[in-house]
């Protein structure tokens, strides 16, 4: 199972040429490693180790990535900005292959191109920089905004609602309040941007935003929902369970009196989830707490994973399947 790693995990994966020769000794073994596959080279005098590479997340592999381009960043204006600024924040990002280190400098400055790096030009004001663990980059609500105005829909939602919860959500207890104050922020952010690439589609995103949705594919399955005409959403809709303990819904759709429920395949493959349970009972677990839903509210359950919520017609194809009217 890939799992996940902090900064410093990422600092410590990452090796320069001298630490390799160090163990071995022997430049003809370096090269016999990267030709073998056994060694990745990320960037100039750093590398990592193929098997614990692989065995990562796609937001570890991108942190591990981060560090390897932050090593060639010394002494230069250049921060960490949009998607990778929203890794070093901890935003959660759906599932998707790789993108490059994103950087954000001066504008006229030169900078030697290297591969797998993407830089932007933009004055940042103080206020829009900061460290994390030592390294430079956009602040939360700066990095939203990029990310909102630069990447897709998908990313840019799930990003914004990450960082929303923050502010708006304590354990189960939301504040509508705190949301709106953080949307006005930001949205008072774009409105000061005029003309800038992408600030339409930040202004949606920022609209969107809900700090309710936990995960990346709550996230996506809003996005989508939206894009086939729903309008009404109920986020973690609370229910009473048997035991006096409420359960919790992802999303109610009021109009279909539907529930969807994101259900990603670490809810079952991933150890830490499960909670020391086996695999049997959370599967049973799972089939009591849908039937007793379904039984007190008299409302369809439904639910989908990746592959329902990667486009508007895979989700429809689904909840017709339930017997869903569709818009």
């Amino acid at each position: 199972m890939p799992r996940r790693l902090g900064i410093e995990d990422a600092r410590a994966i990452v090796r320069s040429r001298q630490q390799l020769l160090d163990v071995d000794g022997s430049t003809a073994a370096l090269r016999g490693a990267l030709a073998d596959g056994v060694l990745v080279r990320l960037q100039r005098d750093a590398y990592v180790f193929a098997d614990a590479f692989s065995d990562l997340w796609p937001e570890g592999r991108h942190l591990v990535r981060l560090v390897a381009a932050h090593g060639l960043m010394t002494g230069s204006s250049a921060v960490i900005s949009h998607r990778s600024a929203a890794v070093l924040h901890g935003l959660a990002q759906p599932e998707a292959g790789e993108w490059p280190v994103e950087t954000t400098t001066l504008p006229g400055v030169r900078m030697s191109g290297r591969r797998g790096l993407r830089r932007h030009a933009d004055h940042l004001p103080d206020r829009d920089v900061v460290e994390i663990a030592g390294i430079r980059c956009t602040s939360l609500d700066r990095t939203v905004f990029d990310v909102a105005r630069t990447c897709s829909i998908e990313v840019g939602v799930s990003c914004a609602d990450a960082a929303v919860r923050r502010e708006s959500v304590n354990g189960r207890e939301y504040s509508p309040e705190m949301q709106r104050r953080w949307r006005d922020r930001l949205l008072e952010r774009a409105a000061a941007s005029p003309g800038r690439r992408g600030v339409a589609r930040a202004q949606y995103v920022l609209s969107f935003a809900d700090g309710r949705a936990e995960l990346p594919g709550e996230s996506l399955s809003r996005v989508q929902l939206a894009r086939l005409g729903f309008r009404e959403f109920e986020l973690q809709v609370p229910v009473a369970g048997p035991s006096g303990r409420d359960y919790f819904v992802d999303i109610a759709l009021p109009e279909q009196k539907t529930f969807w429920e994101f259900d990603g395949e670490a809810k079952y493959t991933d150890d830490r989830m499960r909670n020391g349970r086996e695999l049997s009972q959370v599967l049973l677990e799972e089939k009591r707490r849908e039937d007793w839903i379904r039984g007190v509210t008299q409302w369809r359950f439904t639910r989908g994973g990746w592959r329902d919520v990667a486009t508007p017609d895979a989700l429809r194809a689904r909840l017709q399947a339930f017997g869903v009217p569709v818009p």
